[in-house]
């Protein structure tokens, strides 16, 4: 099968298309032929530093996002038969593999792609989508009238966040330049602030959660604008070191969270998909010999949703 792989750390340039045999269904694991694969932060810096850890050292195949449809079932994986379409972040954060044909990886790691998405959008849903699942709903227990703070709002983990806050009721405020406020209203967002010209830290005030895609400084920033009893909610870490001295002197909890498989998330999020209330948006479709260019774009950190390879037609 076609795949997209490294034999070494690096850029882009480190990404290569070739040809690896097909991974077979062990026990309790389908294997799925991708039609499609989100492109997220997380690749590319897994490509350049080898990630958080149990990635190993390469070569190996990058890409958790997957949309397709079972090609074959492994002993015991009774959930799925060959045929059925679906969707899901398996493995995360060790190797899936979805830069590739195939991907082999445990059934309840996968959820029925929802029916009202092609693969292509299908694909830009699971790991954006159970981080802010995972973020604002597992960890923040969001609720009605609160005030949710979500910075990077117009990109690919943001403008899901913007709209499973709205679906819990939340006032929701977003940063991002002007040019996407326009984007993010039409997703429901209740008020903007150009990050670019207004400081969001003077601005804002008595926010129940913040939702911290960035990470480096607007963290410790960011305690300004949480009421005392509030959460921030980090999905990058910061470079201060005094942070949990200054979320304790705040009154705030503050704590870093990373997506992990969930199958109750996946179905969730589907649900909401269905139901009108989630629409994810792909600003770029790459075929799957682009991931660098595909990659390149993501780490400019300019897009509006997410960017997608295209892997079977």
């Amino acid at each position: 099968m076609r795949a997209i792989s490294q034999n070494r750390l690096g850029g882009p340039e480190v990404l290569e298309l070739v040809d690896v045999e097909r991974p077979v269904p062990g026990p309790t694991q389908i294997l799925v032929r991708v039609h499609a694969a989100g492109v997220n932060p997380v690749d590319w810096k897994t490509r350049e530093t080898g990630g958080i850890g149990p990635m190993g050292d390469p070569p190996f195949i990058l890409g958790w996002d997957v949309s397709g449809v079972v090609e074959e079932t492994g002993a015991g994986a009774s959930l799925f038969s060959p045929g059925d379409e679906v969707f899901g972040m398996p493995s995360f954060p060790f190797q899936a593999g979805a830069y590739s044909e195939f991907v082999a990886a445990p059934s309840r790691h996968f959820a029925r792609k929802p029916s009202t998405l092609d693969h292509l959008h299908a694909a830009a849903v699971p790991l954006a989508g159970l981080t802010v699942w995972q973020s604002l709903v597992d960890t923040a227990d969001i609720q009605p009238g609160q005030r949710v703070l979500i910075h990077a709002a117009a990109g690919g983990v943001g403008h899901l966040a913007v709209q499973i806050a709205k679906a819990r009721g939340a006032y929701v405020i977003g940063t991002a330049s002007a040019a996407k406020h326009g984007f993010l209203r039409g997703l429901g967002a209740d008020e903007l602030i150009d990050y670019r010209t207004t400081d969001f830290a003077e601005e804002v005030r008595d926010v129940d959660v913040v939702l911290d895609t960035i990470g480096l400084e607007y963290g410790p920033r960011s305690l300004k604008t949480l009421r005392r009893g509030g959460r921030l909610v980090q999905l990058t870490r910061t470079n201060d070191e005094r942070m949990p001295e200054l979320a304790e002197a705040a009154g705030v909890t503050a704590g870093f969270t990373l997506a992990e498989p969930d199958r109750a998330g996946l179905l969730a999020l589907a649900g909401l998909v269905d139901s009108g209330r989630l629409k994810p948006t792909v600003d770029t479709v790459f075929p799957l010999e682009e991931a660098a260019k595909a990659q390149e774009l993501v780490a400019a950190g300019k897009t509006t949703g997410k960017v997608v390879l295209s892997v079977a037609e």
